[in-house]
């Protein structure tokens, strides 16, 4: 499937979405929706969302990981601790389907335009999203939270890493990734009853709750058996041969799910035999014999080309497959074909991976920005700005973001939050 041309209606066109979350959980979820076809609004402090910040590398000023997630957007820069700011906001929301936010718990309350209190009645079809990192409520209720600290207060840390070694956070923001993935669901079936009921609600997706969901099957483990799961490398703790191992060009992943894969696995080895050991007939004799399976099998796969024998595996139904960095990755044969990689000027991103048959994603814009800023010019300009438009000047202020209001909907990529009024 191939991100279709900008003329193309995605399945979500005709769905405003206004965005004030920042870094990676509320973007990358709004990001799918725009990919989609929803117009997405994203409204971002004076000062910028932070993760702009966040690099080398920089595109005009802008860093990869900003730019990773949030394309397709519209942009304009609001101060919601105005009267005015919000205001602007509020009329933004008019005739907004959904509202995606990630500011602390409470935040938007005190500001007098929480969503229970105030929104819900202003604006009943809205369909509110929250993501958190511990949500509004409990012991943690209202505490900020980074990917990497759900990482470790969900157990996930506990289980990554190699036997015998310390907890290690995993390489990619993974619980962030999947909180946003969360949203885009939570937000769907809300809009889904809202073809029902006529009416919006509120949608929670937090760091904390997300973490303890991806934890299978350690927890369901827990629970029948009341052991508490250790680190096994790359090791299954349920699947055996599920691991990785060393050939002579490269590492490769062998995962055997259940025994006719072992024993076209060894029958292609050259050691049919192994099948037929009692200590590796079925999946529980191989789970309690691991390590001497793994000597048999790396003692077998040492003299054998990576790449070609996990080809073989593959096509005589054994899951493998080399064990790519990211630039193997990103120059993948397969990649390739399935077109992962979008490019937009001077800018590559990885593509929606939901592909649709006759309403694909799209790429409209590369970024939400339109001016090029480095790090320097942008301290510069935030110091000017904070010098020439003191609160006091809150009228002016309005004047200049009202004008971008109105200039919205006619422009493809709007101004950079690098200035309070623009």
């Amino acid at each position: 499937m191939t991100h279709a041309t900008q003329t193309t209606p995605g399945a979500l066109a005709g769905l405003r979405v206004i965005d004030l979350s920042r870094v990676l959980g509320g973007p990358f979820c709004t990001q799918m929706l725009a990919d989609h076809g929803a117009q997405v609004i994203k409204v971002e402090p004076p000062q910028g969302d932070e993760t702009r910040d966040w690099g080398p590398p920089f595109l005009d000023g802008a860093a990869s990981y900003f730019l990773g997630v949030n394309r397709n957007k519209q942009g304009v820069a609001l101060d919601l601790s105005l009267p005015e700011g919000r205001a602007l906001l509020l009329r933004l929301l008019a005739d907004a389907d959904v509202l995606v936010e990630n500011f602390k718990p409470g935040t938007l309350e005190r500001w007098g335009i929480g969503y229970e209190d105030f929104l819900r009645e202003r604006f009943p079809r809205l369909v509110h999203c929250r993501v958190s990192g511990f949500g509004a409520d409990g012991p943690l209720g209202g505490l900020p939270g980074y990917d990497a600290v759900a990482q470790a207060m969900t157990g996930l840390m506990s289980v990554n890493g190699e036997r015998g070694g310390a907890p290690l956070r995993m390489g990619i923001p993974v619980i962030d990734i999947a909180t946003g993935l969360h949203a885009v669901i939570g937000i769907l079936m809300a809009l889904r009853e809202r073809e029902l009921s006529g009416r919006g609600q509120s949608v929670e997706a937090t760091l904390f709750d997300t973490g303890v969901s991806l934890m299978h099957p350690h927890l369901p483990n827990h629970f029948l058996s009341g052991r508490v799961a250790g680190r096994s490398g790359n090791a299954h703790p349920n699947i055996c041969p599920y691991d990785a191992f060393a050939t002579r060009s490269c590492n490769v992943f062998i995962a055997v799910g259940n025994d006719g894969q072992f024993r076209r696995l060894v029958a292609l080895l050259g050691r049919a035999e192994l099948a037929d050991d009692p200590r590796f007939a079925h999946n529980s004799e191989r789970l309690a014999n691991a390590a001497a399976l793994k000597a048999e099998l790396e003692a077998l796969l040492a003299t054998r080309d990576g790449e070609a024998i996990a080809q073989a595996l593959m096509r005589a139904g054994v899951p493998c497959g080399p064990v790519l960095d990211v630039g193997g990755v990103r120059t993948h044969p397969h990649a390739l074909h399935r077109e992962r990689f979008v490019e937009a000027g001077v800018q590559m991103g990885v593509a929606s991976a939901v592909s649709l048959s006759r309403t694909p994603a799209s790429t409209k814009r590369s970024r939400c920005s339109a001016q090029p800023r480095g790090a320097a010019r942008r301290r510069a300009r935030r110091r000017r700005a904070r010098r020439s438009h003191p609160r006091g000047r809150d009228s002016a202020r309005a004047f200049f973001l009202c004008q971008l209001i109105c200039r919205l909907e006619g422009e493809s990529m709007v101004h950079h939050p690098s200035h309070p009024n623009t």
